[in-house]
């Protein structure tokens, strides 16, 4: 008899173990992103690619914060990945300054090194695009400048004004200074603008140029001109996933699946996908969705 009820009681201790471990395997990855619409088409982007490649499930924290919310999240575990850029992470979560001509593979591998020794998370393969700042004008303005140093030119002879988030002017290294020192700008005047509301300021001609964003989708539907960064000033912005350690070990698949999306978005797609969502209002997920079945790396 005491047999029969230690088998019943073993038997009941492997079904908890197993309910137990089922819970664990099944308890979902958490992709976290920024509050504007590139990072709430990603999250979905890598989520969708883990679930149609992983027996693994996915939770969105979607809009949840800057780069200052979402390093602490991600270290603390409350985030399991997001996509960050890797200049972002070189500068405004490692502290570490940029070097003029610091190649993408350079960056990339000191705030890897960086993010291992000091936050417990690794960046894993870029996913192909950087978005990265480019100097942006009205095409109206007449300018004509298609690099930063034409437009320095231009702004040593006319009466130009400058636009750009307040953080941009605290900015060391890549920030307003800098860059007024190394291109020899002149501007007449600057003023202080929300990311969002800048560029309506340089198509309004409250402004006359920014720091916009190479992949907003605004810089078409305003009909704004970029420059190219001839001297390499701004240092390189790869959009790459960045992970846990702990999620890693947890999740032994997903490293490797994630590598099926190394390389596969160019800066023309990430532009079309922002515009779709800015522009003709689809919604995040649909558009991160038909992206994946088109470029044949999920299927429909």
């Amino acid at each position: 008899m005491r047999n029969s009820s230690l088998g019943i009681l073993l038997a009941g201790s492997v079904l908890l173990v197993g309910c137990s471990s089922g819970e664990a395997e099944s308890e979902p990855i958490v992709i976290g992103g920024k509050p504007w619409t590139e990072q709430y088409i990603l999250p979905h982007i890598l989520g969708e690619y883990i679930e149609a490649h992983t027996d693994y499930t996915v939770e969105y924290e979607e809009g949840l914060g800057e780069v200052s919310i979402l390093t602490p999240a991600l270290e603390q575990g409350d985030i399991d990945m997001y996509v960050e850029y890797t200049g972002t992470g070189l500068k405004d979560v490692l502290n570490e300054q940029t070097e003029v001509g610091e190649s993408s593979e350079e960056v990339l591998q000191r705030v890897r090194a960086g993010y291992e020794e000091t936050l417990g998370a690794t960046w894993l393969e870029p996913l192909g695009f950087e978005n990265s700042y480019t100097l942006a004008y009205s095409k109206d303005s007449g300018y004509g400048a298609e690099t930063v140093s034409e437009l320095a030119e231009i702004s040593r002879s006319e009466d130009m004004t400058f636009g750009a988030p307040h953080s941009f002017y605290e900015r060391e290294g890549d920030g307003y200074d800098d860059l007024v020192s190394t291109f020899s700008l002149e501007f007449a005047g600057t003023e202080s603008f929300d990311p969002s509301i800048m560029y309506e300021a340089v198509r309004n001609g409250e402004v006359d140029v920014i720091p916009a964003f190479t992949t907003d989708s605004r810089i078409a539907l305003f009909d704004l001109q970029t420059t190219e960064d001839d001297l390499s000033f701004f240092p390189k912005y790869d959009a790459v996933p960045v992970v846990r350690l702990e999620t890693l070990e947890e999740y032994p698949e997903l490293e490797e699946a994630m590598s099926g999306l190394a390389g596969q978005i160019t800066e023309e797609e990430m532009l079309e996908m922002n515009a779709r969502v800015d522009q003709e209002q689809e919604i995040a997920s649909d558009v991160a969705h038909d992206f994946l079945v088109e470029k044949g790396l999920i299927e429909d």
